[in-house]
């Protein structure tokens, strides 16, 4: 037994011999095991600085497939530039390079070559394959907006690089002269205006033997440009057996002559100099967290999803030659100054992403707010979704959560006024041509109250309870600005919504049709209908700023605890008549063995934290460690669901730690239970944060006394202000419920019906 702890103490200090690299525990592979059916991510190896401007993945999909690398692929077919924030929104400003040996092959089908994971190496920086049909080792490292890649060729008088431009409206130059290729790319899935490139620049570091272009598949050698639907080139050389290649690459939206600013990033670095300041980019934000006490198995999966909470929103600007930021605009084709972000989705990021910047990395998200401003300003709308304009996808008003979170924790945009006058906006307007910007069905809901079931608008009930949080944002920022006590009181009259489409029949939100009638029939257990990817029991607990007022409707805190504990016991069954087929969400429900809880979709991921709101904190502290343990690993089937733009990982990174944000808006953080002994936060201002649980363990999973700098606390949450002090939160972990602690109504979070009266 001596030996056996012996051998454990070693191994722990080991894993924390290099306690500085946080890269080493990071799987950019985590969740691609993925297909339309079933989704363990829809992720894909995202090589990249944290939120960089171009992404760049091993493509093993075909030319314009959003499952752009699937991990139970057999070969690749390019190295491509990405900027997809997921499957279903698709690519766009995409292109691929690719060696080749043997013959100067485009078409993607025969230039592909196998590849095995055990000849894969990828870390969030780097990323390096062998090509096995090519006998060619690639290696790439970026930065944001450029990259070089290194190819190590046999012995061969025809080696050769092909670069894809892609379909849909391409360009490209060889000029052979300075051993470079230029071109553009057009192909978007959407979202951009009419004069939409992405412009490239390809530099070589050996002379080329053979060049060729490629018009819709042909290739013409000596024929040096192209602009067609599908361009493409091949360039070639003679190669001795371990003959590096270098090639130099960099985009832009803006320019070539933008593109060439971008290449600058580069320096004279070589490809190991990228990498390494690579790693120490995602270290630097990697390590404002660190936490010990945790097996392997626990660290590779907790930095695996803090390293995909900080790849979106990505980088949509770039800087002049006096170092200014400037960007592409995708809602007005215009080049404009100033921050622009996109590839985010606020229906799911809302939720506990942009939070976990507010918390831990505020001065990014200050760019970030920045951004939506311009984009407020150069569209007339805030984004809901956004790839790289806006986007007809998902429901509700959610931009008005990211920015009034920001807000109200001090990451504050300059311009107020114009921020608050877009909230506004948005309230009384839909976007013409993308309905899921601003808020459909606007008119009804500010005269009924709510957005009726029958007047074929669709998810209209889950529309209800995301505008009612929406307004309960708006009055918040209402009040922050000194707004008219009518403009306040309008925002807090609309914020109460939520009980326009609570049905106390059934105990459940449901459907209502335009004369006050009820939807009937009514099954709580309809995916989509009245619901947005979810059915009745997953969206009823949306009200996430009133939960004491939920509470109440359900007929107190017994009954809303019953309610809650009902999730868990209701078989896994479904119906899926509204879609006419099982969606991909409902099958991750299915198979996870947790009842009705599809923890693999955002509607109910904060669900879990309402038992805190009833003062049964002890229920919320055993699922989140069982949603921990069984839901994510760090391997290619590490997620239940997509990952979505960072949304899923956080909420393993927020509960990991301990707290969650379940209303953002407010200055509160609701109570679980730590993974882990120990957990650092370093927090901008200087200050750090010391949560230590020593007695953890897997049977340890219930809090049975908790102590701020050493003195005992009760309450079921954190405030944001008091963590940003510093200091140290200590729990002592037991296994068995405290049945005591968290129960009193002093101990329980904020609600709006309970903790603000309008005077």
């Amino acid at each position: 037994m001596k030996k056996f702890l012996l051998s454990a103490y070693v191994f722990s200090i080991a894993l924390f011999s290099h306690a500085d690299d946080w890269t080493q525990y990071v799987n950019p592979l985590m969740g691609t095991q993925s297909t339309f059916e079933l989704s363990t991510g829809n992720t894909y190896p995202a090589i990249a600085r944290p939120w960089g401007m171009n992404f760049w993945t091993p493509q093993t999909g075909k030319m314009g497939d959003g499952w752009q690398y699937v991990y139970t692929a057999n070969k690749i077919r390019g190295f491509k530039q990405t900027h997809q924030p997921s499957p279903w929104i698709n690519d766009y400003g995409q292109f691929s390079i690719m060696p080749v040996v043997g013959k100067p092959e485009f078409n993607e089908e025969k230039r592909a070559s196998w590849f095995s994971h055990k000849g894969e190496e990828a870390t969030p920086y780097y990323y390096k394959v062998y090509l096995a049909e090519h006998d060619v080792v690639t290696e790439m490292a970026p930065t944001d907006r450029a990259a070089i890649f290194r190819f190590t060729f046999p012995d061969s008088k025809d080696s050769y690089v092909v670069i894809d431009a892609f379909n849909k409206g391409s360009y490209i130059k060889v000029i052979p002269e300075e051993n470079k290729i230029i071109g553009y790319t057009t192909r978007n899935s959407g979202g951009v205006p009419e004069n939409f490139k992405n412009y490239f620049i390809i530099e070589f570091d050996k002379p080329f033997t053979y060049k060729a272009t490629v018009n819709n598949g042909a290739v013409q050698e000596n024929v040096a440009e192209q602009t067609t639907d599908h361009a493409g080139a091949i360039i070639g050389f003679q190669t001795h057996k371990g003959e590096q290649v270098n090639a130099r690459v960099a985009s832009s939206f803006i320019s070539f002559e933008q593109a060439a600013l971008n290449m600058k990033e580069l320096g004279n670095d070589q490809l190991e100099q990228v990498a390494e300041k690579g790693k120490e980019a995602w270290n630097q934000v990697l390590g404002k967290i660190e936490v010990e006490g945790g097996n392997l198995d626990q660290y590779r999966t907790f930095y695996s999803c803090l390293y995909r909470s900080l790849l979106f929103p990505r980088k949509f600007y770039e800087f002049d030659a006096t170092g200014k930021p400037v960007h592409y605009s995708p809602y007005n084709g215009k080049v404009l100054p100033g921050y622009m972000f996109t590839d985010t989705g606020f229906w799911d990021t809302f939720r506990c992403l942009f939070p976990l910047l507010n918390l831990m990395y505020p001065s990014m998200n200050k760019e970030m707010q920045e951004g939506l401003i311009n984009t407020y300003k150069e569209s007339g709308f805030f984004p809901e979704w956004a790839s790289p304009g806006h986007r007809g996808c998902m429901i509700g008003n959610n931009s008005a959560s990211v920015l009034v979170d920001a807000y109200m924790k001090g990451v504050k945009v300059e311009d107020a006024q114009t921020l608050y006058e877009g909230l506004v906006h948005g309230t009384e307007n839909v976007h013409p041509h993308v309905s899921s910007t601003g808020r459909l069905g606007h008119e009804y809901y500010n005269k009924l109250g709510y957005v009726p079931y029958d007047v074929k608008i669709n998810e209209n009930t889950a529309r209800t309870l995301e505008y009612a949080y929406n307004d309960w944002c708006i009055y918040k920022m209402a009040k922050e600005l000194k707004r008219p006590k009518k403009e306040i009181e309008l925002f807090a009259k609309r914020a109460m919504n939520y009980k326009n489409v609570y049905d106390k029949e059934s105990k459940l939100m449901r459907g209502r049709n335009e004369d006050g009638q009820f939807q009937s029939p009514f099954s709580p257990l309809k995916w989509g209908d009245a619901f947005t990817e979810g059915n009745s029991w997953h969206y009823s607990w949306s009200v996430f700023h009133d939960p004491q007022g939920l509470i109440d409707l359900m007929g107190g805190k017994e009954m809303f605890v019953t309610m809650l504990d009902s999730v868990f016991s209701v078989p896994p069954i479904f119906d899926d008549s509204y879609y006419g087929q099982v969606i991909h969400e409902i099958r991750e429900m299915t198979v996870m063995n947790m009842g009705n809880y599809a923890h693999g979709n955002q509607p109910i991921q904060h669900m879990i934290y309402m038992y805190d709101y009833a003062g049964q904190p002890w229920k919320a502290q055993y699922w989140l460690r069982e949603v921990m343990n069984r839901m994510y690993t760090a391997g290619p089937d590490g997620y239940c669901g997509d990952e979505d733009n960072g949304q899923t990982s956080a909420w393993y990174v927020f509960s990991a730690l301990g707290f969650y944000p379940v209303c953002p808006g407010t200055d509160e953080y609701i109570l679980g239970a730590p993974l882990f002994k120990k957990a650092t936060l370093h927090f901008e201002n200087g200050k750090n944060l010391v949560i230590t649980a020593p007695d953890n363990s897997d049977t340890n999973r219930y809090v049975d006394e908790m102590r701020v700098n050493g003195t005992v606390y009760t309450k079921n949450y954190l405030k944001h202000n008091e963590l940003l002090q510093g200091g140290v939160i200590d729990f002592k972990m037991t296994d068995r419920p405290n049945m005591q602690r968290g129960t009193q109504e002093s101990d329980l979070p904020y609600s709006f019906s309970k903790d603000e009266t309008m005077k």
